[in-house]
């Protein structure tokens, strides 16, 4: 059975609640004070099944002081009902729902005489037109009008054989994005529990599912589901759907709130948009301006930021802005809202949300700011997506980043996510997504900085590979760091390994003295074979002056990098050839030694030739290396 959503709209008083009950035979008004006072005050909820046809109404109220309780019941409708009484005709709430449901982007509708039966015909044609130029070049130019009664029936068959026509046209739901169900009304049912309702905007929810309530990130579970009264498993995109909550108490509930899968969505408190600005406004919107933005049920003051036209939008512009909350909202990319003034609190523009994870802008950056949002205005999801993770810069975005920021699900995402990579706008980092542009900027700067460590120090074998991270992937995660090295390497630009990286085509050459120096080293320590000289020793007796020091250590340094000489311990450094020959020794004792393949510190000296000055370092070395392993006061040669 196919679901729509239709709302009721226009001033008070002109028999919208009435008219519902007529089509249902329910009265939307529920409340005590809405009975006694004969007006409707907050939403009221009704249904009628026409055939293979369901449809939910969404009554509400008409008076102006209880605009916000509409703007909750607007946002998620197919279709308007914009109710225009016969006996008055156009009225202030009628003007001002007609500017709100343009403005929230509702595609389809019809007018609705009503109280004709307390007129003559002349007066409803003068209604009529009125309403005809209200509503002139607007969705509702052309939609069906029809004048009716429900106190006498008149014209109620023929508005639901529109309401039927009407519901052909209206597209299925999209099918691309994550469960959100906006709540607009929480109560305690007796034996059940918390029980919140609201028009399931996309997705679906099955009776058991674990979910979340946005923004408060209470986690509930749905352990039981009602559509338009009836017990169902499953809810789907479009139905007016009651939830029993486990996990949470109605107090905790906010109207406003949004149901969504764990972890899937986040709320948010800078928001970049285009608004648009009622000609009928009061006055211009500027910069730093408190108002009140309106986003499917939920009320949030915020600060004005306006992007475009000197730091004001006039009646009748349209613009970007940045809108600054003074509290969060769980938002995605491409949902409507609603700015209403401060105060007096009346409604004043209506906009189109862009960016729902924005930052705060500078000045000198606002042209460019302003060509990303005109971009993101039309951009198809592929182009958005790329869009988003260039805007995140060097920080990048992953899977659940752009997940929330869109509200997309997961097949939709992953599709989006190839069309971007395969359009050569993304890069994946081992999960992390940047644009091509961050990511040869980059790869340059990482080639730069090596090539800068090898002219400062020409004898080092490379720049130390976290000396590289911290300069400049400082701000950058580790997964770009390690996929920017791994691109470079099979560009043949970079070389690395677990410590240091260097250029592809670097070599140290040395000069005739430091040629000298570096054999003059090799010699000594070759000769001293498992008796090395310390640091200082080695020095004087390489010739290397005090002034010559660091130097010397560089030479040294290159000899270990090299693999001719190995550090063992503290200044002690050995040539490889001695070590290869002793472990060499060592091994052919230990298969004298079968089986146990043992050796204690006094046969080990013995077997090098060496004090415990020397013996005890080495053998400590040879445990590193896994030549042998320490048991006790002996060592088993593996």
């Amino acid at each position: 059975m196919r679901s729509i959503i239709v709302g009721t709209a226009g001033h008070i008083d002109h028999g919208k609640s009435a008219l519902v009950r007529a089509l249902t035979g329910r009265d939307p008004d529920r409340l005590p004070e809405e009975k006694r006072r004969g007006i409707t005050i907050d939403l009221g909820f009704a249904d009628l099944e026409l055939g293979d046809l369901r449809i939910g109404f969404v009554d509400v109220p008409g008076h102006e002081k209880f605009v916000k309780n509409m703007l909750a019941g607007a946002h998620g409708i197919d279709v308007v009902a914009l109710v225009i009484a016969a006996d008055e005709g156009v009225m202030p709430q009628t003007r001002e729902h007609f500017d709100i449901c343009r403005l929230l982007g509702v595609q389809r509708g019809l007018i609705v005489i009503t109280k004709t039966d307390l007129v003559e015909e002349e007066l409803i044609s003068l209604v009529r037109d009125e309403a005809e130029e209200l509503v002139a070049g607007s969705f509702l130019d052309g939609a069906p009008m029809l004048a009716v009664s429900a106190k006498t029936g008149a014209g109620l068959d023929e508005l639901t054989a529109a309401l039927q026509d009407l519901a052909e046209q209206v597209p299925a739901r999209s099918a691309d994005s994550v469960s959100r169900l906006p709540v607009d009304r929480a109560f305690t049912m007796k034996g059940f529990g918390a029980v919140i309702t609201g028009t399931l905007v996309t997705g679906k929810i099955t009776e058991g599912a674990e979910l979340q309530l946005l923004p408060s990130l209470t986690r509930v579970r749905a352990r039981g589901l009602q559509v338009h009264g009836k017990t169902v498993g499953q809810a789907t995109a479009g139905q007016r759907t009651a939830i029993n909550l486990g996990g949470v108490d109605t107090a905790m509930i906010e109207r406003g709130m949004v149901l969504a899968p764990i972890a899937r969505l986040r709320a948010t408190q800078i928001i970049d948009a285009h608004l648009s600005v009622l000609p009928s406004a009061a006055r211009a919107l500027r910069s730093r301006a408190r108002v009140r933005l309106h986003i499917h049920g939920a009320e949030v003051l915020a600060r004005l930021q306006v992007l475009t036209g000197g730091g004001q939008l006039a009646p009748g512009d349209a613009g970007f802005v940045q809108l600054r909350l003074e509290a969060p909202v769980a938002a995605v990319a491409g949902e409507r809202f609603i700015i209403r003034s401060y105060s007096p609190s009346q409604t004043a523009a209506g906009g189109l949300m862009l960016d729902p994870f924005a930052v705060k802008h500078r000045g000198r950056d606002l042209p460019q700011v302003r060509q990303r949002l005109q971009k993101l205005m039309v951009a198809n999801s592929a182009e958005r997506v790329s869009l988003f993770v260039e805007s995140s810069g060097d920080q990048g975005q992953r899977f659940a980043d752009l997940a929330a920021r869109t509200g997309w699900n997961d097949d939709t995402l992953t599709q989006t996510l190839s069309e971007a990579k395969l359009s050569g706008a993304v890069i994946e980092c081992q999960g992390v997504f940047v644009s091509s542009a961050t990511f040869q900027l980059l790869k340059q700067a990482a080639v730069e900085e090596v090539c800068e460590h090898h002219r400062r120090e020409p004898l080092a074998r490379g720049a130390p590979r976290e000396t590289l991270r911290e300069r400049r992937f400082a701000h950058t995660p580790p997964e770009v760091f390690r996929a920017a090295l791994l691109a470079l390497e099979r560009e043949g630009a970079l070389v690395s390994d677990r410590e240091v990286v260097r250029a592809g085509t670097h070599i140290v050459e040395l000069s005739a003295g430091d040629a000298g120096l570096r054999d003059r080293l090799t010699q000594l320590y070759e000769k001293a074979d498992l008796e090395p000289p310390s640091l200082d020793e080695a020095m004087q007796a390489a010739l290397v002056t005090s002034s010559q020091r660091n130097h010397g250590r560089k030479l040294l340094q290159l000899l270990i990098d090299g693999g001719t000489l190995v550090w063992v311990q503290g200044e002690l450094f050995f040539h490889r050839k001695s070590l290869d020959k002793l472990i060499g020794r060592l091994r052919k004792f230990g298969d004298q030694q079968e089986p146990g393949r043992t050796i204690d510190v006094a046969a080990f000296k013995d077997l090098a030739g060496v004090s415990r000055k020397y013996a005890i370092p080495l053998l400590e070395f040879l445990d590193r290396e896994r030549i042998t392993r320490r048991e006790g006061d002996h060592r088993v040669i593996l």
